[in-house]
């Protein structure tokens, strides 16, 4: 398989080593694969690959191209969905809310400010985990719009962006599965109900894990990366478990922060797409994943997909705001986010049709 690690690349602070090829260094053009996303560095013309060969190069691209594409198993089963290589798709346990497209446009960022002790500790955190994160993915958030129309040396690739999410979601699909499997132990040991608080905890991380997984399928991470995200991932989750263990509350802010974040930096990349800055976005394709989980229709651009990911990032950021918000001992307060209660006045809710982005505070909820 053509895998040419570019130096240039490196160079230009692209630790995600996105698969690519120099034009100039194949003998025959028929030989690319499909979908193609073009760029300069340093004058010289590049290629992202978006679909590898399978194993070589030897016949057309048609034969040795994996195409993103599903089918039914059969006659006996056609609601079973299988892939390419013929294997069964398993369709999402937790299945996703929906969300109008006015609700997603309408996301903005909101930060709460920190008032407490436990909430000046958790954006303390966030923003020295922010810093290395920044300089990790060579990212530097504008100050204004002339700024972001003119970044200099910081103007974000679709290859940057990608490379940014995936570190990012590999980090934010962490603390939910490590919260729910802390708050399941406390609750068989305690013999009491955890009143809905493991089910919305899990539901984040695997709604966070399916960020991961379609942004892989858009960008091939490299062996660079994948050791970066194993040290990190192993470091990040054993420092949240023992943070957790002593003060959940702070974790929840310190996700809350986090969340706070992503939809920052997903905001970013579709105002970079609306003010045309990254054209070549244009000719990704959204996977069969992606459009299967957030039920997107046939043909949905990268711009529709990062905006169901930065509502579903601006939801984590309400719950875990919320969840800080609440007396934390298994038992006590319920998750006001698996069940909607009705009443004279608004309530959280497990989608969009109550969005606070700062949090319900406790005297808000009926409880």
């Amino acid at each position: 398989m053509l895998s040419i690690y570019s130096n240039q690349l490196m160079a230009n602070q692209l630790p995600l080593i996105l698969k690519t090829v120099s034009i100039s260094s194949l003998k025959s053009i028929n030989h690319l694969p499909i979908r193609l996303s073009k760029y300069d560095v340093s004058g010289k013309r590049f290629t992202t690959i978006i679909a590898e060969p399978q194993a070589s190069f030897k016949g057309t691209s048609k034969d040795c191209i994996k195409h993103d594409s599903v089918h039914s198993l059969n006659s006996q089963n056609p609601d079973v969905l299988v892939n390419q290589n013929e294997e069964i798709l398993t369709p999402p346990a937790f299945d996703h809310p929906a969300f109008t497209k006015q609700q997603m446009e309408s996301i903005t960022f909101e930060h709460r400010p920190a008032k407490t002790i436990r909430d000046k500790i958790a954006l303390l955190g966030i923003k020295t985990l922010r810093t290395g994160f920044d300089i990790v993915t060579g990212y530097k958030h504008p100050k204004n719009k002339e700024e972001q129309l003119n970044p200099g040396i910081f103007a974000m690739t679709p290859e940057k962006w990608l490379t940014r999410f995936i570190f990012l979601e590999s980090i934010a699909g962490i603390p939910g599965m490590v919260a729910g499997f802390l708050r399941h132990l406390h609750s068989l040991r305690l013999l009491k109900r955890d009143k809905a608080w493991v089910e919305t905890l899990l539901d984040e991380a695997y709604n966070e894990r399916m960020h991961l997984l379609t942004f892989i399928k858009i960008g091939k991470p490299g062996l660079i990366t994948r050791s970066i995200l194993y040290v990190g991932q192993g470091v990040f989750c054993n420092i949240f478990f023992l943070c957790y263990l002593f003060s959940p509350l702070t974790c929840h802010r310190f996700v809350g922060y986090l969340e706070e974040e992503a939809v920052a930096t997903y905001s970013r990349c579709i105002e970079d797409i609306d003010y045309g800055l990254l054209k070549d976005f244009e000719n990704y394709k959204v996977p069969e994943i992606a459009k299967s989980y957030w039920h997107m229709g046939e043909n949905p651009t990268m711009r529709d997909l990062i905006l169901y990911i930065r509502a579903d990032e601006a939801k984590h950021r309400e719950v875990n705001h919320t969840l800080a918000n609440l007396k934390i001992q298994t038992g006590k307060d319920r998750n006001p986010f698996a069940l909607k209660v009705k009443c004279d006045r608004p309530q959280p809710s497990h989608n969009l049709e109550t969005h606070k982005g700062k949090g319900w505070e406790r005297d808000e909820i009926v409880l």
